[in-house]
C-alpha cells in the first residue's frame, strides 16, 4: 500500500521523495511538506526512494549471518586493527555521552586505499582507507558495498530536494557531496536485555553530520526527542528514516532541527537490526552557511556561535574528534600522537 506524502505517521511525517521529480503544483506541494518535516521535526519517513527489495532485505540477511558467528570469527576483523576505525565492534566498546551502547556493529566507510604518509599532511587524511571484511562470509561485502551505493544516491536526492526548498540551487551542495564524500554505514545488532543491564542500545544524541538514513526492522526501539518527552519512531514497511544532523542544522543557521533521539535495547530474548547512513562531505570541506530567504530567514532558530564551531575548521578535523571520543580502544592504538596534542 502507497502511504500519502505529508501524513503525520506514529509522529513523524512521511514523505514521497518520487513527488521530487513530479509535475509542478505536485513539486511545489512536496517542497512544502519536506520543508515543514525538516523544520519542525527533523525526522521524517522517506518512501518512494526505489532501492530494490532484494538490497533492503539482503543486507538484513548477510547481517543476522555476521553475528551469528562464533564471536572468535566476529573478531577476525575487531575495529582495534583498523586505524580508520572500520570492522567490528563488540558490545560496550563503543561510547554515546560519555556511556557504553549496548549494540554490537560493523563499521563501514567508503572503500580507499590509505593515502601514502605526507609531512605536514592533516591528521584527519589518516581515516582515508580500506574496510575490512570477513573471509567467511564473502557476500556481506557484496551487498553492503552494493546497498551502500543507494543509500548514497537517495542520501543526495533528498539533500538536493531540501536545496530547493530552502530557496537554493538544486545543485547547492554538489560539491561537497561528490565522489569523496565522507560516507558511513554501521550494520548493528541489539541483542536483547537482560533484567539487570542497562536498556541503552545507543545513548540520547544528536547525529553530528548532513544526513542520517536509516533502514530499521520490525523490532522498533528508536525513540525521537519531542517537545513533550520521547516518542517511538514505529517502523513503517518499506521506508527509511531521515533525521538532519547537526551540520546541516548549522549551515541554515538553525533553521533545519538536528532532534536528539536514542535507542532503547530490545525486550529479553529479542535481537533488533538496523543499517545507518551517515552522509557527510569530503574531509576537506569549509562549508559555509547558506543566505536563506528572507521569510525562511526569519523562522531561523539560530545556533550558538562557539570557538570550535565546525564550520570554521575542515569537516575531517571533527569527524577525526567524534571517532577518537567513540572509540578510545582504536585511538590509543593509533592515535597515541593526536591524543598527545589534545
Amino acid at each position: 500500500m502507497r502511504l500519502p506524502s505529508g501524513r503525520v505517521t506514529a509522529r513523524l511525517p512521511l514523505i514521497d521523495i518520487s513527488r521530487f521529480r513530479g509535475p509542478a503544483a505536485e513539486r511545489a506541494a512536496f517542497l512544502d511538506d519536506l520543508r515543514h518535516a525538516a523544520h519542525e521535526v527533523g525526522f521524517f519517513y522517506v518512501v518512494g526512494h526505489g532501492v530494490p527489495d532484494e538490497l533492503t532485505t539482503g543486507i538484513f540477511d548477510v547481517a543476522r549471518q555476521f553475528f551469528a558467528l562464533p564471536v572468535e570469527q566476529r573478531r577476525e576483523i575487531e575495529n582495534i586493527h583498523s586505524p580508520q576505525f572500520r570492522g567490528y565492534t563488540s558490545t560496550g566498546h563503543e561510547y554515546t555521552a560519555g556511556a557504553p551502547d549496548r549494540r554490537e556493529q560493523i563499521d563501514i566507510g567508503p572503500e580507499r586505499e590509505a593515502p601514502a604518509p605526507v609531512p605536514g599532511a592533516p591528521a584527519w587524511t589518516r581515516l582515508i582507507g580500506p574496510n575490512q571484511w570477513p573471509a567467511r562470509l564473502p557476500r556481506l561485502r557484496e551487498i553492503t558495498l552494493a546497498w551502500q551505493a543507494e543509500a548514497l544516491r537517495v542520501s543526495r536526492e533528498v539533500l538536493r530536494a531540501l536545496s530547493v526548498a530552502l530557496g537554493q540551487d538544486e545543485s547547492y551542495f554538489d560539491a561537497w557531496f561528490d565522489e569523496q564524500a565522507s560516507t558511513h554505514v554501521k550494520i548493528i545488532h541489539y541483542p536483547g536485555r537482560e533484567t539487570a543491564d542497562s536498556d541503552q542500545g545507543v545513548g540520547a544524541h544528536k547525529d553530528y553530520g548532513y544526513l542520517a538514513l536509516l533502514q530499521q526492522d520490525e523490532i522498533g526501539g528508536l525513540q525521537v526527542q519531542g517537545p513533550d518527552g520521547w516518542f517511538d519512531a514505529t517502523p513503517v514497511p518499506g521506508s527509511f528514516v531521515f533525521n538532519i544532523g547537526e551540520m546541516l542544522e548549522i549551515a541554515t543557521r538553525g533553521y533545519l532541527i538536528a532532534t536528539r533521539h536514542r535507542v532503547v535495547s530490545p525486550a529479553p530474548g529479542v535481537d533488533r537490526y538496523s543499517v545507518p547512513f551517515f552522509l557527510g562531505p569530503r574531509l576537506d570541506a569549509v562549508v559555509e552557511p547558506l543566505t536563506l530567504p528572507a521569510d525562511l530567514a526569519a523562522r531561523a532558530r539560530g545556533v550558538s556561535a562557539e570557538a570550535d564551531n565546525p564550520l570554521l575548521a575542515a569537516y575531517g578535523e571533527n569527524a577525526l574528534i567524534g571517532w577518537l571520543r567513540s572509540h578510545p580502544r582504536v585511538a590509543r592504538r593509533w592515535w597515541s600522537d593526536v591524543l598527545e596534542q589534545s
